[in-house]
């Protein structure tokens, strides 16, 4: 049976209609064949209930839009969205069917039309139909309030209405409307890392160098030069020597970070904030906290990516690079690939040779290593963070798939200590404090005499 057509003007008749229609002229046509006019008297109130229901036709279709209350949203935080149902029409909507799909990653706890939401946290979520009446000239808003799970860009739509007329006897065809993606941005976790840089490179900043200048670190007191200024002058020490001593000084510096993320590979589920975390739910969620943590201390922070896409966020410094970064991060996704990943990014035009370089790799390809031991060998200093999960399912039920998950992790240990003895401080990302020795260890290593070549 052929579908029915809609006319022109978006609105076709329902079958409440068709019903009305078909037994007024039943009891007409029968009243005329049997000469009874009881039989009309009973026509004459669906005649005149039809007439009376079409007598104002709508001829505008509803509007739909989508909204989003807050555009910074962090994991965890509560998620407020809205989709508006507009009758454009002088007629009134008598009901209003409106339903709209949400990401998995947006848990909506309580939906409902002008204020008044119920919970449907337990019944299904927001994918079902709810209902509603629209009243000429204006628009009602389907509330859907809950918390946003994970990080990422997670549509909201696309969403459909359709409404129906004339006491029911109209109905509009489908309006739909484009999704509206909602930006969650990663939770932030507590990092601390110490003051310790293995180089400075700029003339400003908060770390302490070894190159004497105006600092607030005292390197010790000397004798009065000219060019000194007379503000450094250390009378005690002055008067006890008779003779002019100044206090010197270690210049502060700021320092370059790169944050370097291995896109290679994917590994774990992710349960979204409260739940467990995936490779990629720990890379993105450290990356934040580094970047946030050395740009609040002023100094200058990049962005790479270790995958086909190479995609780079240049160096920068201040609230706006960090919001820049959180920006940079929600696009970030893993993407395998056979050919070798674009190594241009690492030339020293783009990266610099005094730069601290943390790299945060699940070390599950070894191209990735490969990559480490070319830096290390280079002269970079690089940190390598450990993003794979440590509860790891171990597989049981296939065969030998548990032999070979071992000898896996054998070969990975052997891989991160062949990785140490190149000299890159392989470290596991366990929140605040997980660089630490690492980065002192790092920084002792860069002040180190180097043994030269004649």
């Amino acid at each position: 049976m052929a579908d029915r057509q809609e006319p022109a003007s978006g609105w076709a008749p329902t079958r409440a209609l068709g019903r009305a229609v078909l037994l007024t002229g039943l009891l007409l046509v029968a009243a005329v064949l049997l000469g009874r006019i009881d039989l009309v008297v009973l026509a004459t109130p669906f005649a005149l209930g039809t007439a009376y229901a079409l007598r104002r036709r709508p001829t505008a279709l509803p509007g739909l839009e989508i909204g989003v209350e807050d555009a910074h949203l962090v994991e965890g935080a509560p998620m407020a969205a809205r989709v508006a149902v507009g009758n454009p029409d002088t007629v009134s909507y008598d009901v209003a069917v409106v339903r709209t799909r949400m990401s998995r990653w947006l848990r909506v706890e309580k939906v409902g039309f002008g204020g008044t939401g119920v919970d449907v946290s337990r019944s299904g979520g927001a994918d079902r139909p709810f209902v509603t009446s629209v009243p000429s000239g204006s628009a009602v808003d389907l509330e859907l309030t809950g918390t946003a799970l994970r990080w990422g860009r997670h549509p909201i739509g696309p969403a459909g209405a359709r409404v129906a007329a004339a006491d029911g006897l109209l109905v509009s065809r489908a309006v739909l409307t484009d999704a509206v993606r909602m930006r969650v941005y990663p939770m932030t976790e507590p990092f601390e890392a110490v003051e310790a840089m293995p180089r400075a490179a700029g003339l400003v900043g908060a770390h302490h160098s070894r190159r004497p200048g105006e600092g607030g670190e005292l390197a010790g007191v000397r004798v009065f030069a000219p060019g000194d200024r007379l503000r450094r002058i250390d009378w005690r020490v002055s008067l006890r020597a008779r003779q002019l001593h100044v206090a010197a000084t270690l210049s502060d510096r700021d320092a370059e970070v790169v944050v370097l993320l291995d896109v290679l590979a994917e590994a774990g589920r992710s349960g979204g904030v409260r739940g467990p975390a995936s490779v990629l739910d720990t890379t993105v969620r450290a990356a934040a906290a580094i970047a946030e943590h050395y740009l609040h201390r002023g100094d200058r922070v990049a962005m790479l990516e270790y995958g086909p896409a190479a995609r780079r966020l240049r160096p920068a410094t201040g609230r706006r690079q960090y919001l820049t970064v959180l920006e940079w991060l929600l696009d970030v996704k893993a993407e395998s690939s056979p050919h070798e990943p674009y190594d241009q990014v690492f030339g020293p035009q783009l990266l610099s040779s005094d730069a601290l370089v943390v790299v945060l790799t699940p070390l599950l390809d070894e191209r990735s290593a490969q990559m480490l031991a070319r830096m290390a060998r280079g002269g970079r200093f690089v940190v390598a963070v450990d993003t794979l999960p440590a509860e790891l399912p171990v597989p049981k039920d296939r065969g030998w798939a548990e032999v070979a998950y071992r000898l896996w992790r054998l070969d990975r240990d052997t891989m991160i200590g062949q990785l140490r003895e190149h000299g890159v401080p392989v470290v596991r990302w366990a929140g605040a404090g997980s660089l630490d020795q690492v980065l002192r260890d790092v920084a002792r290593l860069a002040t180190a005499p180097r043994a030269g070549i004649r």
